[in-house]
């Protein structure tokens, strides 16, 4: 009887002190184990139930999974580069398989307990699931996604995917945002978790718990009369609430103090339009250009005329009769005039690529970048990837594709940095930057003993479905990826000042998944490849 339940384990306690009084010799006595067996069997009925609701609860959640996995692993990398599938599977295994595992865990299964205890190292943690609940606010700011876009799965050019949020998806994106004290898109977030409860959808959380962060996050973007109007609600579902009452107070003797500033005797009545987008303006942050960054990212704004157009050029390129180009030159196309910007078509084959992705997967870690004030290499937010390192030696085909850098643009390798293999996450970017070191970080490059990076080479390893350009600010370019092309552009001006405006970021990838790979090449070794000039001119 060890798997009876605590209730089972009395009634047989006291069916066992029964028998060892020997109740068995009065018919009075025992018609009490009548009744004793009944509420033995009513406690193994309620047994049974918890355990049947529990397998059914497993069922359906081994179900759901079964279908989703099997999508998943018929191509996880197409299946991750949906946004929301990428942050879904965050959440799942940061908050979900612990709840499932708790729920297994009420009558242990060593054999699920074991394997999911075997593979709980390699779960994603809960700074991973903020940081693809931060992703999809990214993506909503940059591409100027509504919430409920993004809940329906409308991310771009009208096409629908299979990937939606919930009302507890939504409010955990916007009870994310309101821990990090981002009161714009919790508002966002809580309105869209309230809009589909409004509609209809069950939720484990309650609609008073959203409006009581609803209602605080738009009293936070300083919209008084929504905040009570909110609250007002919040206080008729929940009276005895234990913070709506005073809030209500509070914010009606503000809103009461500013009529009186005002010489007004009421408040013009609240609007009724649903809090959207463009309902709060976004607040400012650390970036000057990021209106600018973010319309590029969109494919706005860009400064390719028609006049600029006409100067643009495709030729075939073989490096002064390089004898490895003078068989099969390289396409070269013009992306830019000034700065000059080309692209080379078939830099890359399929079979390479692989064999790079293959190489580096291994070793992919998060991106660094170089803290302007100490020189250390530190994770930032506003680089979202991952990378590795490849060597020459290591394969073939790294030897080859270094050489074949080094014939289409006519400079040497021998200084250059390893070849950096980059694969963007969900959300994932580079915001504006420079990749030479300007004068105040004198020292970025020092170590290698090779000078400031001359020039890079940017070979693009996949199409992105949508998003991912690389952009220029300062100028107004945008160039999108294009699987087994490069561009290559210089930093540095033939005087060996930076050329500023090159400044340029990768933008956030909305749809696909974006593998890169960098070359970038040093001033040691082309003294006589591009001789240094006087005059800052391309």
């Amino acid at each position: 009887m060890r798997g009876c339940p605590p209730a089972a384990v009395l009634v047989l306690c006291g069916l066992c002190w029964a028998a060892n009084a020997e109740i068995f010799t009065s018919i009075g006595q025992m018609t009490d184990l009548i009744y004793t067996e009944k509420e033995l069997v009513q406690s193994l009925k309620e047994y049974i139930r918890a355990e049947e609701s529990k397998l059914a609860a497993v069922k359906s959640w081994a179900k759901k999974l079964d279908v989703l996995t099997r999508a998943s692993t018929s191509d996880p990398e197409g299946f991750l580069a949906h946004p929301v599938n990428a942050y879904k599977l965050m959440k799942r295994l940061n908050t979900e398989w612990s709840e499932l595992e708790s729920l297994v865990l009420q009558d242990p299964s060593d054999g699920f307990i074991s394997n999911i205890s075997a593979h709980r190292q390699y779960f994603p943690d809960e700074e991973d699931e903020k940081g693809a609940a931060k992703a999809l606010m990214r993506l909503q700011d940059t591409y100027q996604l509504d919430s409920e876009s993004f809940a329906k799965g409308n991310l771009h050019a009208g096409v629908r995917y299979n990937a939606e949020l919930t009302v507890d998806d939504c409010f955990d994106m916007g009870k994310t945002a309101y821990n990090e004290v981002d009161y714009y898109h919790s508002v966002l977030w809580m309105q869209q978790a309230l809009k589909q409860m409004d509609a209809g959808e069950e939720a484990v959380v309650s609609k008073a718990d959203v409006l009581d962060y609803l209602s605080y996050s738009v009293y936070q973007m300083g919209d008084l009369p929504r905040a009570i109007e909110l609250t007002r609600r919040l206080v008729a579902i929940d009276p005895g609430h234990q913070r709506a009452g005073g809030n209500l107070r509070y914010f009606e003797k503000l809103l009461s103090a500013e009529l009186t500033e005002k010489d007004q005797s009421q408040q013009e009545p609240m609007s009724e339009q649903p809090i959207t987008l463009g309902t709060y303006k976004r607040p400012r942050d650390y970036l000057p250009e990021r209106e600018t960054y973010e319309a590029l990212c969109r494919g706005e704004g860009v400064k390719m005329t028609i006049k600029r157009q006409s100067r643009m050029f495709c030729r075939y390129q073989d490096r002064n009769r390089n004898p490895r180009l003078l068989l099969k030159p390289m396409l070269e196309e013009d992306e830019w005039d000034s700065p000059h910007i080309v692209r080379y078509l078939n830099a890359l084959s399929d079979e390479e690529i692989e064999k790079i992705k293959e190489l580096a997967k291994p070793r992919l870690a998060r991106a660094t970048v170089r803290d302007p004030k100490t020189g250390v290499l530190t994770v930032a937010n506003y680089r979202v990837s991952k990378s590795a390192w490849l060597e020459g030696e290591e394969d073939p085909v790294i030897d080859r594709v270094n050489q074949r850098i080094e014939d289409v643009t006519g400079l040497s390798v021998a200084t250059a940095e390893l070849l950096q293999v980059a694969n963007y996450g969900v959300g994932g970017q580079y915001e504006p930057h420079f990749d030479f070191s300007r004068k105040d970080e004198p020292d970025a490059f020092k170590s290698l003993g090779t000078g400031n990076r001359v020039a890079t080479f940017l070979n693009y390893m996949s199409d992105v479905e949508a998003g991912g350009a690389t952009v220029f600010p300062d100028f107004g370019a945008a160039i999108w990826p294009r699987k087994g092309t490069a561009v290559f552009w210089y930093n540095l001006f033939r005087s060996g000042e930076g050329d500023y405006r090159t400044r340029h970021a990768a933008c956030p990838v909305l749809v696909g998944s974006k593998w890169v790979s960098n070359k970038w090449i040093h001033e040691r070794g082309q003294e006589f490849r591009r001789p240094c000039g006087p005059s800052e001119v391309d």
